[in-house]
């Protein structure tokens, strides 16, 4: 199965990787200006894997699986550790799944090859460190249903605008059920409907920003050392944004 198809056409982002773009949700998988690959160590993996990096197994939820850069990324970034991983990732595009066999990875995922054919073909990987499992069906009734508890969240779904549904308050009720005391949600999201959504429930909410990438959004539970967002003070300056609901 070649990966360009009608629904989907790989295109090279800034950092050289390549992404693909949604014409089904009219978006790329990734900034193609901070990069693909660059994206999820910069925005999602690395602060998250920081923040767990004294855990010898950690339970991670990819919302949602995509072009698997998430689950790889971590995979790259925690090569020459010991800690065991569990990855459990929804993705309701069974085609693009099955199609990742035909898709340019950077040259960061060339020993992967074997993974992304295990993931491609049946949903699942295991060796001794490594677990990863694909759910394929609606990311929302997997959350809804599961009672696996995580300690880190790739909140990484298409935008609030094309894909509102896992952005709601009620979505982030369900995620932070699943969320460990201690466990920290990572999302290139800033808008203050999202920001608003995770404090709702109960999350603290903090600026994540870098070199050489486009600011973004954690939110813990607990404290996190990072800048702390006054989502309080933004809904008073903004009264007319609201989370979005079901």
């Amino acid at each position: 199965m070649a990966f360009d198809s009608v629904k989907h056409q790989a295109i090279k982002s800034d950092d050289g990787s390549f992404t693909a773009y949604s014409t089904e949700f009219k978006e790329h998988y990734h900034s193609t200006k901070d990069g693909a690959l660059h994206e999820s160590l910069c925005k999602h993996v690395l602060p998250a894997l920081k923040h767990c990096q004294d855990k010898d197994e950690i339970h991670i939820l990819d919302i949602c699986f995509g072009l698997g850069f998430n689950t790889l990324a971590t995979i790259y970034a925690l090569k020459d550790t010991p800690q065991k991983v569990h990855i459990y990732s929804p993705e309701f595009d069974e085609d693009l799944v099955r199609s990742l066999v035909d898709f340019t990875y950077p040259d960061e995922f060339i020993d992967y090859k074997d993974i992304i054919i295990s993931l491609a073909t049946r949903q699942k990987y295991e060796s001794e460190n490594l677990n990863i499992t694909i759910f394929l069906g609606d990311a929302r009734t997997f959350v809804r249903e599961t009672d696996i508890r995580f300690d880190i969240v790739y909140q990484d779904a298409f935008s609030p605008s094309s894909n509102p549904m896992l952005w709601t308050s009620e979505y982030f009720k369900d995620i932070v059920r699943l969320m460990k005391e201690e466990a920290i949600l990572t999302t290139y999201s800033i808008s203050l409907a999202t920001r608003i959504a995770l404090e709702e429930n109960g999350l603290k909410v903090y600026l994540h920003k870098g070199e050489g990438f486009r600011s973004a959004t954690l939110a813990s539970k607990s404290e996190l050392e990072y800048e702390r967002v006054d989502v309080q003070h933004k809904m008073s300056c903004n009264p007319q944004i609201s989370s979005l609901k079901d």
